[in-house]
């Protein structure tokens, strides 16, 4: 449907497959562009409309309600770089979530590819052995620590620290992301799905899924990218012809406004 027939509220409804109600609080939330309004107070949408639509539906996808909504709401306040830069930080958030998966995987490559040796005692090990188990200074583990990253048990009367098997684990899987360059802030997320799992075989399990979901996201941003240009660009053509996007013809509409 591309012509200039103006459209009501149910027919642009069921372009979508969503109620008349829910065309107005888009409508009112700055999703679409205003409506005109006939003498007898209906609303009018027209071509501009429908492609505001199915752009916000398409962008719902990648992006979310909320997002999607604040890219479609800053565009019709004539802001388009603000809400280019909105599309431009989910990608970037998105990219993050990529780096974490990354991390991850190499984690599971580093529990798969090292037989972590015993421990010397069933108590549990101090900074020192830990620190010397990895090859690293004391200091760092207490950086890890800090960070939270970290957080091993206390002797009781001494409170000195005591790492149990789950806690040098978690400070040889820092050991070997902090190697490979990656932040604290991308190292905790792996050790919070690790802690969550259980096991490496469940966290393996996780992390496929995840990079899928990750796939199939990074799919329909695309998309919602592609019909967000197109939009626009039909907007553009509007400004420079100097229409509007609402339609002005007087008909009876049957459905409530």
């Amino acid at each position: 449907m591309t012509s200039d027939r103006p459209l009501r509220s149910v027919d642009l409804a069921r372009l979508a497959g969503l109620s008349t109600q829910q065309i107005r609080n888009y409508e009112d939330a700055g999703v679409l562009p205003p409506a005109a309004r006939t003498a007898s107070g209906y609303r009018t949408f027209g071509d501009s409309h429908r492609r505001a639509l199915l752009t916000f539906r398409t962008l719902l996808r990648g992006h979310g309600p909320v997002t999607a909504a604040r890219i479609m709401r800053t565009v019709h306040t004539g802001d388009v770089p603000g809400a280019l830069a909105l599309v431009d930080a989910a990608h970037a958030a998105l990219h993050e979530e990529r780096v974490s998966l990354r991390a991850a995987s190499e984690a599971l490559q580093a529990l798969a590819g090292e037989q972590p040796a015993p421990l010397p005692r069933s108590g549990g090990l101090r900074i020192g052995e830990v620190a010397a188990l990895l090859g690293v200074r004391t200091s760092a583990l207490r950086v890890w620590e800090t960070a939270g990253l970290l957080t091993p048990g206390r002797e009781r009367g001494t409170r000195y620290r005591v790492y149990g098997p789950a806690d040098v684990r978690d400070a040889r899987l820092i050991h070997t992301l902090r190697r490979s360059h990656y932040l604290f802030d991308q190292i905790r997320p792996v050790l919070r799905d690790l802690r969550r799992e259980g096991s490496s075989e469940a966290l393996r399990a996780a992390v496929t899924a995840r990079g899928e979901a990750l796939t199939a996201r990074t799919r329909a941003m695309l998309e919602g990218s592609g019909r967000l240009y197109d939009y626009l660009d039909h907007l553009d053509g509007l400004s420079a012809a100097g229409t509007t996007t609402g339609s002005t013809a007087d008909g009876p509409e049957p459905s409530p406004t």
